[in-house]
């Protein structure tokens, strides 16, 4: 029998020495804090972030393949009570995959994305299987496969500035990496058939009413004093006529002194981190065995969905890839913001009328992408 001491050394089970050489992930060792001040010695908090802004954080291939390796090596390290994943600044925690890689490689070819959702299934799965509790840090943008990333984790503490939202059937996909297997068990089939089928974003506070998310935070100062989100209604619950208003976007002039409020401020994510470290410390007061079989367990009901979907639905994303992704992803791309989708009617027209798909079709469509719909939730 091996008895181990404070010198014994330990096996690395990391899948690669590369596991700690990451230049589009982050991955920090952060000592966990005391609530009252001061850091504790030989643990941490492994913070992974998402390292892309400039395109808010939209993930590559190079990208999922290090955060595969990252969540293997916070799930090894001995010492980490927690994980905390997030993206750099404050625009965006993640908006999905990188559509620039999408368009320009993936487009048209089925067997490459096939191969490449092989990857995306693995960083969903190894969330899911890490053995530390991961807490999704909510620093923006949490939309399309950022929001079912999201969902992998196990717990979500937001911005208030935050947004949630679906993109697929908008841009040429389904929400098929995770939200068709999740959303569901966090909001009940009817909103997550809308969120799912619609494209609508929610705002934090909804996200929260809804049950998405454990936390709303507001993190916008304006004359030295953290505002909740100008953008959206939290000053009350019901309107006139005893319908639910907290949460949604405001509209008309509402909306317009909202962006004022808005462009007079600035952003601090100062708050949102000391919820994350309130929460990672009541976390390291429990046993770390039942902790983790308590998160084992409470996966197993994502997990269920996930792994008896992610096959079959891994297999039609790439052949979707020949035609309405090759249309979507491509018109997102190469089109002016505000143009970035198709001209849905037309296309069903054109298909109910008996056209194929085609290159041509294609094409013909890219050239008459019509003005977006879609609600403005940013400044």
């Amino acid at each position: 029998m091996t008895i181990f001491t404070a010198d014994a050394s330990f096996r690395c089970h990391n899948l690669a020495s590369l596991a700690t050489d990451f230049d589009l992930v982050r991955y920090e060792r952060r000592p966990l804090r005391r609530p009252e001040g001061g850091e504790v010695d030989g643990l941490y908090t492994a913070w992974i972030t998402l390292d892309n802004p400039t395109q808010y954080n939209s993930y590559t291939t190079e990208m999922v393949k290090q955060l595969i390796l990252a969540f293997r090596r916070a799930s090894n390290e001995r010492d980490v009570v927690a994980v905390v994943f997030t993206g750099a600044g404050d625009r965006a925690f993640c908006t999905g995959g990188n559509t620039e890689e999408y368009a320009e490689y993936y487009s048209g070819a089925p067997d490459e994305y096939l191969q490449y959702m092989r990857l995306f299934n693995d960083m969903v799965t190894a969330i899911l299987h890490c053995d530390k509790p991961v807490i999704c840090r909510v620093n923006g943008m949490r939309i399309a496969g950022g929001q079912e990333i999201g969902m992998a984790c196990d717990f979500s503490l937001a911005s208030d500035l935050a947004t949630f939202g679906q993109a697929g059937p908008r841009h040429g996909s389904a929400p098929d990496g995770g939200s068709t297997d999740f959303l569901p068990l966090f909001v009940g089939i009817e909103r997550a058939m809308q969120s799912c089928t619609l494209c609508e974003t929610w705002s934090s506070y909804t996200a929260l009413r809804y049950g998405l998310i454990t936390e709303a935070v507001p993190v916008l100062v304006v004359d030295g004093e953290f505002v909740p989100n100008p953008l959206v209604v939290t000053e009350s619950w019901t309107d006139d006529r005893g319908q639910v208003v907290h949460g949604l976007f405001k509209t008309g002039a509402a909306k317009t002194a909202g962006k004022e409020v808005l462009r007079s401020g600035r952003i601090d994510l100062s708050p949102l981190d000391q919820r994350i470290e309130v929460l990672v410390w009541g976390l390291a007061n429990t046993m770390p065995g039942c902790t983790r079989k308590t998160v084992e367990s409470v996966r197993k009901h994502k997990l269920e969905h996930w792994d008896k979907n992610r096959e079959t639905n891994r297999s039609w994303l790439g052949l979707n890839m020949m035609n309405e992704a090759a249309l979507g992803f491509r018109a997102f791309h190469e089109k002016a913001r505000g143009e970035r989708e198709i001209d849905f009617i037309e296309l069903r027209q054109r298909l109910a009328s008996g056209e194929r798909w085609s290159p041509d079709l294609i094409e013909q469509m890219l050239s008459e992408a019509v003005p977006s719909e879609t609600a403005d939730t940013t400044a």
